[in-house]
């Protein structure tokens, strides 16, 4: 054929319902008014590009809608004449397209500015067709000299398609625009035909930015980026401009636009590696991200700082306070990468200017009017916390400041600040004295069982000396309140008992409440409640106001108790280490132990929310006896006083381990070239600094083509069979994942002696799966093949089914159907280990709503290879350190976490323990925030337990 391929089109829906036939369109257009005949031709449209083209209209359309001067109409049919059939069978022009071609002929020639721009905006489309463009082009080359505008940069733009397609149809076009563009005055004109000299003659390009160099800073926008374009491809060149396009991107940076502005820096970091470059280009994102309201674009340009200073780090240190102003930003999101990038750049020489920024801000959060205070606090925290970890000289001008949070309403910034301090009182000993000074003193202002967990284990720890020691049970007293607790709350309650004794002894008064009630089939009853008077003497006892430990430990929160008393174990040794004094010793020791007595007697009494649970009381029991029989034994000095410590020690040099090993992998990101690989000029040169410039590599990567090709043995395993050996019909399916989409090979083979017509292959899909392409019908011969490819679309890390059917006309036009087997989609081609901190798990496992829990049934014996094996299965990281599921344990627990190409979060927690009998028993709970995620991860762990290897 003559003709090109033909276009490919959006699938349109259309009702099948209401489908009129070809002679009820046909009367439509012959006597309907213009109205319905815009409905009329919307109706073949519609039904030409989803695949019935209707040749028999095209002479109605152009005897009946042709002739219309209704604008509306007249613009539907430029979208007719796009998609109609234009060439018979032969593949020659259909004699009904000289028509056609005379009635756009004359439309180019009307007077109405709008009918002309919009017929060459259609030229622009048909861009392919020469049989019809070729008798155009007088008319359109005329049409650049129009009065109005729209006329002008439509025709401009028709002109570079026809020429970009067949260039001998007009050979003078380069010449022909350029001098349209000197005697040019419109912008938008200018811009179009400046897009095509850079297209199609990009020498005369260039002559036309040196010719007007000095006017590019003030003229229109648009053209100001198709020039910036032009000069980031002259660059990739060998030009002698260079200098010349580095002053004039320089004016640039100073423009209006902020796309401009940013193009300009974008630009200027390729053209040149100088450092006064480097910092105008990071002081115009700078400017953008504070002058730009939209949000998404400030995120966009900060990651382009970033890279800017991965780059040329040591280059922007001097603007470290010019970014830092980029923190009072109202968006949490926009703050959060700006701290990232200052923290990225902080040093020991601006250290100090940066962290008392930031203490600054911390103060500010105080204020109640502050939009979003909790969050930024916490954030704020997180980055001193940074700052102060790794500059230690500024480590104790900020411990302070920041425990004056530990008692914040706002939960996590508290819980912040308890890691810092615990991290900063580990590295630093010449800060532990007066850091525990200040812990005591703060005991009174905390109000959350974990912060008060948290300080108890620091004091436990790092209260190293007498006073210190002695300090911390007298504040301790002061938050439990009176000892013991059970005898004290009793007291209370009997002297609220005996104010009202003049009522009779031992009678119990009742008060009556009522309330309406909405019973089960929807009538009123009045439901009266009787509530006991000593019942209600109870709660107001509970309710009354009481110091904050003591209000913890009424309200359930033994795990804190237990905190509590395994903290004083330890400073009772540690006393009795340092001590000589018998006397004190054993009253410290006795005050001790009355307090855990009273914790586990008040647990078992009816003044507490929930009672004291068995792994508290045990806990408690056990520090109990350490006191009371054991103190003298060595081994428990060492398990109490230097065993935990060490433990510490050692999960916070794992954890700079691991941040050392990621510093080091994002510095070995870029690949060396080797000495025998085949070099090209591009790595010759020295203009790579900005990856992002070079467009034509972004396209390569991604459209896939440096792909690795996956091996044969590969292919076959992704091969599923369809249908039996003994069908009329065999099909297979070779599936390949490719990032979001599913390819669909598929080769059918006519195993009958007969030819199979109008064949066609359906498929469905179930679950968050979309298929793309309509069903084409197929015509195979006696024993010959058929390829068929389909592609899906996924939008969910969610197991999918693909299944569906063949249909064909047998004898007899019998419809003849073979139904194939399933498909199913393995949601691990979509699910990636990933990494995050405790304080994220934390976060997202309250927050996800979803939970699948899967019982362990497996013939290993050991935990950690069964930990491994789940590992396998479901492709997530474990983020437990080695440290803490090292050793020889019969138990185990371990957090995984794992993250899918659309960005779902999938978290699980393994906990099994080792039997008597060698079994393995236990749960593995997943957490996520889809349903589907959950369950496809539950089923993958239950499918991999049923053998030793995790399924392929």
């Amino acid at each position: 054929m003559s003709s090109p391929e033909s276009s490919c089109y959006t699938v349109v829906s259309e009702d099948s319902s209401e489908t009129p036939s070809t002679s009820d369109l046909r009367t439509a257009l012959q006597k309907g008014t213009d109205e319905v005949k815009l409905d009329t031709l919307r109706k073949i449209i519609v039904s030409t590009i989803n695949g019935n083209p209707q040749p028999t209209l095209l002479m109605p359309v152009i005897q009946y809608v042709m002739p219309s001067r209704n604008k509306a109409l007249k613009k539907m049919l430029h979208f007719y004449w796009e998609v109609c059939p234009k060439y018979d069978d032969n593949g020659k022009l259909k004699q009904e397209m000289i028509l056609v071609v005379n009635a756009i002929r004359n439309d180019l020639q009307h007077p109405n500015e709008y009918i002309r721009g919009s017929t060459l905006r259609f030229l622009q489309k048909i861009s392919k067709e020469q049989e019809l463009l070729e008798p155009l082009i007088p008319t359109c080359r005329s049409c650049l000299e129009h009065r109005h505008s729209y006329v002008r940069k439509n025709a401009v733009f028709a002109v570079y398609n026809i020429y970009r397609e067949f260039e001998h149809l007009i050979p003078d076009a380069p010449e022909l625009i350029e001098t349209f563009l000197a005697a040019e005055s419109d912008a938008t004109c200018k811009r179009n035909a400046f897009v095509f000299l850079s297209n199609c003659a990009m020498p005369k390009a260039v002559q036309y930015i040196l010719s007007v160099m000095d006017q590019i800073p003030s003229m229109d926008e648009l053209l100001q980026m198709s020039i910036i374009e032009v000069i980031r491809l002259d660059c990739k060149g060998d030009t002698s401009h260079k200098p010349r396009y580095i002053l004039l991107i320089s004016e640039l940076l100073n423009a209006s636009s902020h796309a401009v502005k940013y193009e300009a820096a974008t630009t200027l970091t390729s053209l040149t590696q100088n450092p006064a470059a480097v910092k105008a280009a990071a002081a115009c994102y700078i400017n953008l991200v504070s002058k730009e309201s939209d949000n998404n674009a400030k995120i966009i340009v900060l990651d382009r700082l970033d890279a800017l200073r991965s780059r040329h780090g040591h280059v922007l240190d001097s603007i470290i306070m010019d970014i830092l102003q980029l923190v009072t930003s109202s968006d949490l999101d926009v703050r959060r990468k700006a701290l990232s990038i200052v923290l990225s750049l902080t040093s020991s020489r601006n250290v100090e200017e940066v962290v008392l920024f930031l203490k600054k801000q911390l103060q500010k959060t105080q204020d109640q009017d502050f939009d979003k205070a909790p969050e930024y606090r916490q954030l704020l925290i997180q980055s001193i916390h940074v700052c102060a970890v790794k500059f230690s000289e500024i480590a104790a001008t900020v411990v302070h400041a920041l425990m004056d949070f530990l008692g914040d309403t706002n939960n996590p910034s508290a819980l912040d600040v308890v890691a810092f301090v615990r991290e900063v009182v580990e590295k630093f000993p010449q800060l532990r004295r007066t850091i525990c000074e200040k812990l005591i003193q703060t005991l009174s202002e905390i109000k959350s069982g974990k912060v008060y967990r948290g300080v108890l284990w620091i004091l436990g720890e790092y209260a190293e000396s007498v006073p210190e020691i002695q300090d911390t049970f007298q504040q301790l007293r002061k938050v439990l309140g009176e000892i013991p607790i059970l005898a004290s709350e009793q007291r209370l309650l009997d002297d609220s008992n005996t104010e009202d004794g003049d009522k009779e002894k031992g009678e119990d008064v009742k008060t009556e409440t009522t309330k309406p009630k909405v019973l089960a089939d929807g009538t009123y009853a009045t439901e009266t409640a009787f509530t006991s008077v000593s019942n209600a003497k109870l709660e107001a006892v509970k309710a009354a106001a009481k110091p904050p430990l003591r209000t913890l430990l009424l309200g359930g929160d033994f795990f804190t108790g237990a905190v509590l008393c395994s903290s004083l174990t330890k400073l009772v040794l540690r006393h009795t280490e340092l001590s000589s004094d018998k006397r004190k010793n054993n009253a410290l020791r006795a005050e001790a132990m009355l307090i855990m007595a009273s914790i586990i007697r008040v647990g078992q009494s009816k003044f507490v929310t929930v009672p004291i649970d068995e792994d508290s009381t045990d806990r408690i029991m056990n520090c109990i006896q350490t006191l009371s029989e054991l103190e003298n034994k060595p081994v428990v000095h060492e398990i109490f006083l230097k065993d935990t410590k060490a433990a510490y020690s050692k999960m916070i040099a794992a954890q700079e381990k691991k941040a050392a090993e990621t510093k080091e992998s994002e510095k070995s990101e870029q690949v060396a070239v080797q000495v025998d690989d085949l070099l090209t000029f591009r790595q010759f040169s020295k203009k790579a600094a900005d990856d992002l410039v070079d467009d034509v590599a972004d396209v390569t990567r991604a459209t896939g083509a440096n792909d690795v090709h996956e091996d044969f043995i590969s292919n076959l395993s992704r091969i599923s069979q369809l249908t039996g050996f003994s069908d009329p019909i065999y099909a297979e399916a070779y599936v390949k994942i490719h990032g979001f989409d599913i390819l669909l090979d598929v080769l059918l083979v006519n195993q009958t002696p007969n030819t199979l017509q109008n064949l066609c292959l359906d498929f469905a899909t179930l679950g968050d799966l979309k298929l793309v392409e309509r069903p084409t019908v197929y015509t195979i011969a006696p024993h010959s093949f058929q390829s068929i490819k389909a592609t899906i679309k996924v939008s969910s890390t969610e197991t999918g089914v693909i299944f569906g059917s063949i249909l064909w006309e047998g004898a007899g036009m019998a419809e003849q159907c073979v139904i194939l087997n399933d498909i199913h989609i393995d949601i691990m081609d979509y699910i990636k280990p990933a990494y995050c901190t405790e304080a994220q798990f934390r976060s997202m496992w309250t927050e996800f709503e979803w939970e699948n829990r899967v019982n362990v049934t497996t013939t290993m014996s050991e935990p950690r290879d069964y930990l491994q094996h789940v590992m396998k299965a479901t492709n997530m990281s474990c983020l437990t350190p080695e440290g803490a599921i090292s050793g020889d344990c019969d138990f185990l627990s371990a957090n995984m976490y794992a993250r899918s190409l659309f960005g779902e979060d999938a978290l699980a927690n393994l906990s099994i323990e080792r039997t008597e009998a060698g079994n393995i028993v236990g749960h593995v709970r997943i957490r996520s925030k889809t349903q589907g995620i959950a369950l496809s991860l539950g089923d993958r762990i239950t499918m991999a337990q049923k053998d030793n290897k995790p399924p392929v």
